[in-house]
C-alpha cells in the first residue's frame, strides 16, 4: 500500500515539474499593429529578445510614413543616436553633408537669399528674424525640463495660447512674419492651431544644437531603405492586413483581420490616431482616451517632388539646404536624382494643404511650377515629372504628424505612453521629446517593446496622480482674411493663415503627471539571421471600415505565419545593449513625416 501510494505521488510530481517546465519554455508572442518605423522598431526588438512576433500592416507596402526624398539628410549621433545605431547594425551608408545645405536659405520677391545675403541685402529683415529667435530661445529656457513642459501655472497658461497670438505681440515686419509663419506651418502646423507652450518644448529639445548636427549627412534612398532594412530581419509579417478589433482578456489578446484572428500574449498599436479610431477596441478605451484620439491635433502637410532634366537654377543661384519662401513655394529643398537631373521636394503645409485639398495632383504641380518658373525660367522646359504624397487627406493618417494645438498638452501630455492592459502603444505620436521625427518613431518602438517584456514580468505602469495646476486664459488676435492665393501661398503675415477663433478660459485641472519610461537602450543591434521569404497578404472578408487605396505591393521579403498555428523558430540571440543616451537635437528630415 505504502509503495503504491509513493508511485502515485512520484507520478504527480512528475506532472507538475512537467508542467511548469512547459510553461517555462513556451516562447512569448506579441503582435504588432502598423508597418511604420515604430512598429517596426518594436518587432525587431521583441524578435531579438526571443519573443514570437507577428506584424500587421493594412497597406501592401511597409514603410508608414516615409517621405519622397530619394535621400534624407539626417543627423549625426549627437542628433540622432538611436537612427544611427540602426544605420550602423544594418550597415546602411551615408554621404557626408556638403556645408552650404546646413544653414537655411530663402526666396522673396523671386530673388534668393543666403543667410549671409539676407543680413547685408535686408537687414531689417535679417534683424527681425534676430529678434524672433531671440525671443523663442528665452521662452524655451524657461522649461527646465522638456519632459515635464506644464510643471507651474506660468508654464501650463503657455498651453492656452496659440503661436499667431503670440507672434502678433512681437509685431515682426511682413516679410520676417511670412518667413517665420512658413517655418512653423512646415514643421508642425498652422501658427493659429499650434499650442504656444508645445513651440516652446520643442524648440527647448533643440536649443542650442548646430546645424552641422542637424544635417551631417545624407541616406541615399530616404527612410524606405532604412525600413526595408528592418523588415529582412523579421521572420513574420502581413501586408495588406487592416485590423477591424482588438479584444483582450486574462489569458491574452485576439486581433482580427476581417474573418482571420490572430491570438498572442500582448500587442503593440503603432498606428497614427486616425488609424485607431479605425479599430474597435473591447474593452473600450476610457473617455480621456477616446478625447484624445479625435481632439489631438495633427499637422497638415502634401508633399511635392518635381522632377527636372538639369538643375536650371545654378546658372541663376545655388539653391542649398532648408528653402523658405514667402511667395508661394512654401519649404522646398533641393536633391540629386538617383539617375542624373535634380529634383525639388516642395512641402506645403498648414492652411496651404488644406485649401489646394480643391485642387488635383497635376493643378497642385502646376501652380508650383509657375512660381518657380518665375524664379528660374528655364524650369519649366527642363520639367520631366512630378511626383506627390497627400498626408492630408490619407483616411488612415489625417494629417501628417503630432502638432498639439492649444489645451491639448495639459489634456494628454504623454498619455499614449502608458500601457491599457495588455495594448501598448508606439508611434511618433507617443514620443515626448522628438514627435514626428524618424527619431521618435524608433524611439517609441524601442520603448514599447521594452514595456512588453515589462508586463509580462509583471511590472506596473499606472500613472501617478498628479495635483491641480491652475490654467490661465489666452486672447486671440483678430486676423484680416486675404484673397485665396494670399492665403494659399503666403500673402501678407496676417493673411497666411485662417482668422483665430477665441481661446475659451480654462478651468483648473489636473494634469496627467508625466511617467518615465521604461529604460530602452539605444543600441546597435546585430541583425539577426532569418531565413528569407515572401510576405504574403492575408485574403480577407469584405470589411465594414475598408482600408484607404494603396500601389501595388513590392517585392515581398518575408514569410508570414499565423499565430494561431505557430511554428518552431529558433530563438534569436539578443541583442547588445548600450548605455541610453539622451538625444539631443531635432533632425531636419523625418519619416513620420516633417521633412
Amino acid at each position: 500500500m505504502s509503495a503504491g501510494w509513493l508511485r502515485a505521488c512520484a507520478l504527480v510530481l512528475i506532472g507538475l515539474f512537467s508542467v511548469s517546465a512547459l510553461a517555462k519554455d513556451k516562447q512569448s508572442t506579441a503582435i504588432v499593429v502598423g508597418g511604420g518605423l515604430a512598429g517596426l522598431t518594436a518587432a525587431y526588438e521583441l524578435q531579438n529578445k526571443g519573443w514570437q512576433v507577428t506584424l500587421l500592416e493594412a497597406k501592401p507596402d511597409m514603410g508608414g510614413r516615409s517621405g519622397l526624398a530619394a535621400s534624407e539628410w539626417i543627423g549625426n549621433s549627437k542628433a540622432q543616436p538611436v537612427l544611427n545605431s540602426y544605420l550602423d547594425a544594418f550597415k546602411l551608408s551615408t554621404l557626408p553633408a556638403p556645408e552650404f545645405v546646413r544653414v537655411p536659405s530663402y526666396l522673396i520677391d523671386g530673388e534668393y537669399f543666403t543667410a549671409a545675403d539676407l543680413a547685408t541685402k535686408q537687414p531689417a529683415t535679417a534683424e527681425a528674424l534676430k529678434r524672433y529667435e531671440k525671443t523663442l530661445d528665452e521662452l524655451a529656457a524657461s522649461i527646465s525640463d522638456p519632459e515635464n513642459p506644464a510643471a507651474n501655472s506660468t508654464l501650463f497658461a503657455l498651453d492656452q495660447i496659440n503661436v499667431s497670438n503670440w507672434l502678433d505681440k512681437l509685431q515682426l515686419p511682413t516679410t520676417a512674419r511670412q518667413l517665420v509663419n512658413q517655418q512653423i506651418r512646415t514643421r508642425y502646423d498652422e501658427p493659429s492651431r499650434l499650442s504656444l507652450l508645445y513651440f516652446a518644448q520643442q524648440t527647448r529639445v533643440y536649443r542650442g544644437v548646430s546645424d552641422r548636427d542637424l544635417r551631417a549627412a545624407r541616406l541615399p534612398g530616404g527612410s524606405p531603405v532604412l525600413a526595408q532594412a528592418f523588415v529582412k530581419q523579421l521572420k513574420t509579417i502581413k501586408t495588406s492586413s487592416p485590423v477591424s478589433a482588438i479584444t483582450q482578456d486574462k489569458d491574452g489578446v485576439t486581433v482580427s483581420v476581417g474573418t482571420v484572428s490572430y491570438k498572442a500574449d500582448y500587442v503593440v498599436l503603432a498606428v497614427p490616431l486616425r488609424a485607431l479610431n479605425k479599430i474597435q477596441l473591447t474593452p473600450s478605451l476610457d473617455t480621456l482616451h477616446l478625447n484624445a484620439i479625435k481632439g489631438t491635433n495633427y499637422g497638415w502637410r502634401d508633399q511635392l517632388m518635381l522632377k527636372f532634366s538639369n538643375p536650371v537654377w545654378d546658372s541663376k543661384a545655388r539653391l542649398s539646404g532648408e528653402i523658405y519662401s514667402n511667395t508661394g513655394l512654401g519649404m522646398l529643398w533641393i536633391e540629386p536624382a538617383i539617375k542624373g537631373g535634380a529634383n525639388v521636394i516642395i512641402n506645403l503645409s498648414g492652411d496651404n494643404a488644406r485649401l489646394l485639398q480643391t485642387f488635383g495632383d497635376k493643378q497642385m504641380a502646376d501652380q508650383v511650377l509657375i512660381r518657380l518658373h518665375a524664379f528660374y525660367p528655364k524650369a519649366r522646359g527642363a520639367f520631366t515629372g512630378y511626383e506627390i504624397r497627400r498626408y492630408s487627406t490619407d483616411p488612415g493618417t489625417g494629417g501628417a504628424y503630432l502638432a498639439f494645438g492649444p489645451g491639448q498638452i495639459s489634456k494628454y501630455w504623454r498619455l499614449w505612453e502608458r500601457p491599457v492592459q495588455r495594448v501598448v502603444f508606439a508611434g511618433e505620436h507617443t514620443d515626448a521629446l522628438y514627435p514626428g521625427t524618424l527619431e521618435g518613431a524608433l524611439r517609441s518602438g524601442q520603448r514599447a517593446a521594452s514595456q512588453v517584456q515589462g508586463l509580462s514580468a509583471g511590472k506596473s505602469f499606472d500613472p501617478v496622480s498628479a495635483a491641480p495646476v491652475a490654467a490661465a486664459a489666452a486672447v486671440a488676435a483678430k486676423e484680416s482674411k486675404g484673397g485665396f492665393f494670399s492665403n494659399l501661398f503666403g500673402g501678407s503675415d496676417k493673411a497666411a493663415s485662417k482668422p483665430v477663433e477665441k481661446v475659451a478660459e480654462v478651468p483648473a485641472q489636473p494634469v496627467p503627471a508625466p511617467v518615465a519610461p521604461v529604460a530602452a537602450p539605444v543600441i546597435a543591434p546585430a541583425p539577426v539571421a532569418a531565413p528569407q521569404a515572401k510576405v504574403e497578404p492575408v485574403k480577407t472578408a469584405p470589411v465594414k471600415k475598408a482600408p484607404a487605396k494603396a500601389q501595388p505591393a513590392k517585392k515581398p521579403v518575408a514569410k508570414a505565419e499565423a499565430v494561431k498555428k505557430p511554428a518552431a523558430q529558433a530563438k534569436p540571440a539578443p541583442a547588445k545593449e548600450q548605455a541610453a543616451k539622451k538625444p539631443a537635437a531635432k533632425p531636419a528630415t523625418v519619416a513620420d513625416a516633417k521633412s
